[in-house]
C-alpha cells in the first residue's frame, strides 16, 4: 500500500505529459459521474455524521451574501481526489499492459543471441579453420559432444523438476 501511494503521490505532483493528456481527456469524461457522486451519496453521508450542511458556508463582514463557501471547496477537492485515484489505477493498468508485450519480446531476442563466451569461440574456431583446418575439426567434433551432452543434462534437469512439480502437488 505504501509503495502505491507513493507512485500516487509522484503522479498527481510530477506526472508526464502523456499521462496527463490522457488524463484530462478521461477526467472530463468522469468529472459529471464524480460530481453527481459526491453531491448526491458522499456529502449527505458526511452531513449526517457531521451534523452540519456540508455546503455549509462562512459568513464575511460587509455586503450581505459575502461568505466563504468552504462546503463547495471541500467537495472540489473530494471531486478532485476521486478523479486522480481513478485515472491512477487506469494508466497503471495500461501501462502494465504495455510492458507485458515488450518483456516478452526482449526475452525471445535475448534467448536467441549466442552469450558472449559462444561468440568468441566461435571467432576463435574460424580463425583456427584458417591456419589449421584438421585442429578446426576436432574442436569442432568436441563441441558438437559437449553441446550434446549440455542438451542431454538439461533435458534431465527439466524432467527431474516436472517430477518434483508433480510429487508437490500431490
Amino acid at each position: 500500500m505504501k509503495k502505491f501511494m507513493k507512485e500516487f503521490k509522484e503522479f498527481a505532483l510530477k506526472g508526464n505529459v502523456m499521462d496527463m493528456a490522457i488524463g484530462v481527456i478521461i477526467g472530463g469524461a468522469f468529472t459529471a459521474i464524480v460530481t453527481a457522486f459526491t453531491e448526491d451519496f458522499i456529502n449527505p453521508l458526511i452531513s449526517i455524521i457531521g451534523g452540519t450542511e456540508f455546503g455549509g458556508q462562512i459568513p464575511l463582514p460587509g455586503p450581505e451574501g459575502n461568505a466563504i463557501l468552504w462546503g463547495h471547496f471541500l467537495t472540489a477537492v473530494l471531486n478532485f481526489v476521486i478523479v486522480a485515484l481513478i485515472l491512477f489505477a487506469m494508466i497503471k493498468a495500461m501501462n502494465k499492459l504495455l510492458t507485458l508485450g515488450k518483456k516478452k519480446e526482449e526475452e525471445k531476442a535475448a534467448a536467441a543471441e549466442d552469450p558472449a563466451d559462444v561468440k568468441l569461440l566461435k571467432e576463435m574456431l574460424a580463425i583456427m579453420k584458417e591456419t589449421n583446418p584438421e585442429a578446426a575439426k576436432k574442436a569442432e567434433e568436441k563441441a558438437a559432444e559437449a553441446a550434446k551432452k549440455a542438451e542431454e543434462e538439461k533435458k534431465a534437469a527439466e524432467a527431474k523438476k516436472a517430477e518434483e512439480n508433480k510429487k508437490g502437488k500431490k
